[in-house]
């Protein structure tokens, strides 16, 4: 029998695989040993061809985002630049108002009446003033026992005049010493009394408040309207700030007029001319060729009869018959304009004539449209306008004479109510708003 073959190796383990075998150079491989892939080769760092194709792309992305920066600041330059202008210029425009004051206005003059009566109105209903309590500080001392007694007039003729007005019976119940009695104010007039003074809280519940009055004699005074640097606009005009120095011995007292024109819903009229025509209907001041006042609805009251000099016009009436109009209490913009509302607590101010003809100014602290009407009627008021608002442009100054050895125009001015913020000097300077003077008669 033929001799039997050895198996072969790789038949005979069937766990050893080709991969086992030996090496090409006849080195057996080692069993098990799990085969490895070849590393893959690490890419080198970059050329300097490559370098250079990411600095280049980095600059022109650089480029990019710079161009695009310097068109967004060309764009928003083209748009700012008219507005910084224009409020630039009203930073050093003319007239003496602080840059808070200045500030305001230039955004109600550019579109943002809106924003600046939104602000105002939400700080003034969330700041009104306390309820109850009594008068302290400085207003605490503006009431004073009646000092009001007509003085007498000195031996001899003396100047027609009006019978000094009959105390104010008080808004508020229970009164305080003095409060609704009239005193002698400012200067008098060939040795009588021109203008008297009261003092009297407005409602029954901010009783911490208090409201003046100053009640003038058309006999004694002449009453001029005059013009600011910048309100009514369209001057120059006779009568514009500031008083000049030679009739400034001859003042007695000045007070704020109106809105500014826009929110006036009225006109304004003085040398013959209009700067806005005259309203139907509108509260309107006006003023004869001598130096009388009056108020009333233009068209109905007064017109633009052959002596008027003057008229200024503001709203609507407030005070009509002698008592407050209905919808004081309801902010209605046709009637009361927008600046505001008739309903916030907010210095506010009014001017109104008596059955007699006497002119009588109501202004305070706190207080909203009817409220201000109420005291007004109080005052003998039958026919009455609102004048303007605000801290910044509410006040009335009477005027002493200079000091002796001062010039003659160096007159000394005193607020109505000592917490007034404008100063004693506006209407001695370019004041912007329009207002009124009053001064002795020859």
């Amino acid at each position: 029998m033929p001799a039997s073959r050895s198996p072969d190796p790789l038949l005979a383990r069937p766990d050893r695989s080709p991969s086992d075998a030996a090496s090409p150079d006849g080195r057996a491989r080692t069993s098990g040993a799990p085969r490895t892939a070849a590393p893959t080769p690490r890419a080198g760092p970059p050329t300097r061809g490559s370098h250079e194709v990411l600095r280049v792309k980095a600059a022109r992305r650089r480029s990019r985002r710079h161009r695009r920066r310097r068109l967004v600041a060309l764009v928003l330059l083209v748009l700012l630049a008219p507005l910084a202008w224009s409020y630039g210029h009203a930073l050093v425009g003319p007239g003496n108002d602080a840059l808070s004051i200045r500030s305001t206005e230039w955004l109600k003059d550019h579109h943002f009446s809106w924003l600046v009566n939104d602000v105002e109105h939400w700080w003034y209903t969330h700041h009104q003033p306390k309820t109850g309590g009594a008068p302290t500080g400085a207003l605490g001392r503006v009431i004073q026992p009646d000092v009001s007694t007509q003085p007498a007039p000195p031996p001899g003729a003396t100047p027609a005049h009006r019978p000094a007005p009959q105390p104010i019976v008080p808004v508020v119940g229970d009164p305080l010493p003095g409060e609704g009695q009239w005193r002698t104010l400012g200067q008098p007039v060939g040795g009588v009394s021109a203008m008297y003074a009261a003092f009297l809280r407005p409602d029954a519940v901010h009783t911490s408040l208090v409201t003046a009055v100053a009640w003038i004699d058309p006999s004694l005074v002449k009453v001029a309207g005059y013009a600011g640097v910048v309100e009514p606009g369209g001057g120059p005009w006779t009568n514009q700030a500031p008083i000049a120095p030679a009739l400034r011995p001859r003042l007695l007292a000045a007070f704020n007029s109106g809105f500014k024109m826009h929110d006036a819903h009225g006109g304004y009229y003085a040398d013959g001319r209009t700067t806005r025509s005259l309203v139907d209907g509108a509260a309107t001041l006006i003023i004869s060729a001598d130096g009388t006042p009056d108020v009333g609805a233009w068209g109905r009251d007064v017109d633009m009869g052959p002596t008027v000099a003057f008229a200024r016009q503001n709203l609507s009436l407030i005070v009509d018959g002698g008592q407050p109009v209905p919808g004081l209490t309801t902010d209605n913009a046709a009637r009361w304009g927008t600046t505001l509302g008739n309903t916030v607590l907010v210095w506010r101010s009014g001017l109104g004539v008596t059955a007699n003809g006497a002119l009588v100014y109501a202004a305070g602290n706190g207080l909203s449209a009817a409220t201000l009407a109420d005291v007004l009627a109080h005052a003998g008021a039958v026919r009455a306008m609102e004048l303007d608002i605000n801290s910044a442009w509410v006040d009335f100054f009477s005027y002493s004479p200079a000091s002796p050895g001062k010039p003659s125009a160096a007159i000394t001015a005193t607020k109505l109510l000592p917490d007034m913020r404008p100063s004693t000097s506006n209407y001695l300077t370019a004041s912007s708003r329009d207002f009124i003077a009053i001064f002795r008669r020859s």
